[in-house]
């Protein structure tokens, strides 16, 4: 056991990624078999990996989660920002410009409209919680973005890991409400032709949500939706931590 533990060690982001994928597979069974997809695979994992990171703080009585125990020392480089960021600019680099210019300036505005409006109902929510600085209300208001632009935010303006923590709840509570609700408003709202599912898309910004929502309703929309979630992250990353955090700095000091 000892020669075994070693070796975890050594290969801390191999058995990390190992972890990852195992969480994956598991919350694809867990989302296919127990809730019908309603609620997404990655929304699970998500919650899962919160949990363990949870249990990981109560156990080393450490900051770094799961990471602070040697074994699985892995996750601090696997969740570090190197990574992150590779692999957000990845997701946007599979976005077609030419394609999403086809919903002309409305797709624009969507995307804009999004994440001000998921962004002040963050702010709002963590002003009832007793926030009252700069940093952690654009964090949480980054969050209800989407669960990727909250910690993007929080990383890049000096958030502590609790506010970071409720920032990524945020985005994964508003995920699946996005999955389970889009099938039951798609007919009152129109969503069903690719440019709708464009605009829906940037206007709720969370690609899992948006995808798995979509494919609820017509898997034939999925690519348009997710197109414009994919640029909705994008935007945020950059929006959020820039001139949204400036604002808020000029209002809350």
């Amino acid at each position: 056991m000892e020669i075994i533990a070693k070796f975890l060690e050594k290969n801390g982001l191999v058995v990390a990624f190992l972890l990852v994928g195992i969480i994956i597979y598991v919350s694809g069974i867990i989302s296919d078999k127990f809730t019908n997809k309603k609620i997404p695979a990655s929304a699970i994992a998500i919650l899962m990996g919160l949990v363990l990171a949870y249990i990981g703080g109560v156990y080393t009585k450490g900051e770094k989660g799961i990471a602070d125990i040697k074994i699985f020392s892995g996750f601090g480089t696997m969740g570090g920002s190197m990574l992150r960021d590779f692999a957000i600019v990845s997701t946007a680099m599979g976005a077609s410009f030419i394609v999403m210019k086809r919903t002309g300036w409305v797709g624009a505005l969507s995307l804009f409209l999004g994440i001000v409006l998921s962004f002040l109902g963050g702010v709002v929510v963590a002003l009832l919680g007793g926030y009252t600085d700069a940093i952690s209300l654009t964090t949480i208001g980054a969050g209800a973005c989407t669960y990727i632009v909250g910690p993007v935010t929080g990383a890049a303006i000096g958030a502590n890991s609790d506010v970071m923590a409720l920032s990524i709840a945020a985005g994964v509570v508003k995920a699946v409400a996005v999955t389970i609700g889009t099938p039951f408003i798609a007919k009152y709202i129109g969503l069903n032709n690719p440019h709708t599912a464009m605009v829906f898309g940037g206007l709720m910004g969370t690609t899992s949500g948006v995808t798995a929502g979509l494919a609820a309703t017509d898997s034939k929309l999925v690519p348009y939706g997710a197109l414009t979630a994919t640029f909705y992250t994008g935007l945020g990353c950059l929006f959020c931590p820039s001139v949204l955090f400036l604002l808020m700095k000029m209002i809350f000091g």
